[in-house]
């Protein structure tokens, strides 16, 4: 089990141990779209053009460069072919996450989860020569660091990220407009939040669907969020809002929220899935080496 961890800001070389950053050096992201990077990187484009590593053959056609028609083919099957190529194209790498107060619940909190993850995917981002950025959101502008190109940045990423405080309120719309008005180039968005907006996720999860970035959301509620331990007569006061409300912890107010939070959590799913987002959902408490190593691999993010 991972450790639980404070609040406060941990030192870059806390997040990961040798042993891990090693796995995380065989792994990869996986594109499903056309990418067309600013400088080729180390990723298999699925543009075909004039690259760096033969890929196929296919007929001339009228305004097709000479220089790449395979004459021993021509010899022997008196047709003229042409060399197809694959360029390696880097991926542009955008990781979201939220740091609002609403993150600082859970042991570990569901930000050091967040955090942890985002760095694995960065990290992973990094060696092989995926630009990535990274910015932490609340209903005001957070930090943010933008474009970072080789493994040589990945201090600087887990630095970042290793920094993080929970502030503020959630505004998922607000954030990711926000963050796609200056981001440069269209790649993989994966955000890292707990959904917990008053103003609802689906506005800004159908925004980054609209700038036709590939969408990876990954869900993270703490233990007591899915199966809350509480017993008799509460107030409870809402972390962002500071709303509170009067309640009585009895069987039939705990299956009562156990109805309203599957229904909940079905209705992200089928959001998710009827608009293309990808969408894993875990607990804070699950090791982050194994969503990573198992889970985001199995989920089509990694492989």
């Amino acid at each position: 089990m991972t450790p639980a961890l404070d609040r406060e800001p941990t030192p870059p070389r806390t997040l990961f141990d040798p042993a891990f950053l090693q796995k995380l050096e065989q792994l990869s992201l996986i594109s499903r779209r056309r990418v067309r990077g600013w400088q080729r990187g180390e990723r298999r484009s699925t543009v075909q053009g004039r690259g760096i590593e033969f890929d196929d053959y296919r007929a001339y056609q009228p305004g097709d460069d000479y220089r790449y028609i395979d004459w021993n083919i021509v010899s022997r099957l008196d047709r003229l072919f042409v060399k197809l190529f694959s360029e390696e194209e880097d991926l542009d790498v955008h990781l979201l996450v939220d740091a609002s107060l609403s993150m600082a619940e859970g042991t570990p909190t569901k930000l050091a989860l967040a955090a942890r993850l985002a760095a694995a995917i960065g990290y992973i981002g990094l060696v092989n020569l995926d630009r990535v950025s990274v910015a932490a959101f609340t209903s005001a502008p957070g930090p943010r660091l933008g474009r970072l190109r080789g493994r040589g940045r990945a201090f600087d990423l887990l630095e970042f990220l290793a920094q993080l405080a929970p502030s503020g309120e959630t505004n998922l719309a607000l954030s990711i407009r926000r963050h796609l008005a200056s981001a440069r180039g269209r790649g993989l968005l994966v955000l890292f939040s707990d959904l917990l907006d008053p103003h609802g996720y689906e506005e800004g999860l159908l925004l980054a669907r609209r700038y036709r970035y590939q969408t990876f959301l990954v869900h993270i509620l703490a233990d007591d969020e899915l199966a809350p331990r509480l017993a008799g007569d509460l107030r409870l006061v809402d972390v962002e809002t500071h709303a509170a409300v009067e309640i009585t912890a009895d069987a039939e107010a705990l299956r009562a929220y156990a109805g309203a939070r599957d229904a909940y959590l079905r209705g992200v799913e089928r959001f998710c899935f009827r608009h293309g987002i990808d969408y894993l959902r875990t607990a804070s408490s699950v090791p982050a080496e194994d969503l990573v190593l198992r889970y985001l691999r199995q989920g089509g993010l990694l492989r």
